[in-house]
């Protein structure tokens, strides 16, 4: 009888740790996805800068002036185009990232609902 107990037990415990083994899985792998996008924005947003500085140094008459001039507005159009499709990508994953922890939050809920459940049941079968 002790021993269906403490088997009951471990059942009841696996079954209500499981979402949470979901969540700490789920956050691993969002800060996994979210790192390697940043450290991809930065590379990316380096790469312009160094671009631009280059562009600068090559700068030796008023013509080549008037050229960066030109690039730069560019540049700081596609800057602009940049930051703000990264700042959707960026939204984008945290919505993802809300819905699967509004999912794994409901299966909590249904287990601790079915936990709650099965005690009474339990007692009385004990008795």
């Amino acid at each position: 009888m002790q021993e269906n107990i403490l088997n009951a037990f471990a059942e009841q415990a696996k079954t209500m740790y499981a979402p949470m083994t979901k969540f700490n899985s789920l956050f691993v792998e969002n800060m996994e996805k979210l790192t390697e996008y940043q450290i991809g924005a930065v590379k990316s947003y380096a790469e312009m800068s160094l671009s631009q500085m280059k562009s600068a140094t090559e700068v030796k008459d008023l013509e080549s002036m008037r050229t960066f001039a030109s690039a730069q507005t560019e540049m700081a159009t596609d800057f602009n185009k940049k930051v703000m499709e990264d700042v959707k990508t960026l939204s984008d994953m945290t919505m993802e990232f809300k819905t699967q922890m509004e999912g794994i939050t409901e299966e909590m809920r249904s287990t601790v609902a079915e936990t709650a459940k099965a005690k009474p049941a339990a007692k009385g079968k004990a008795a």
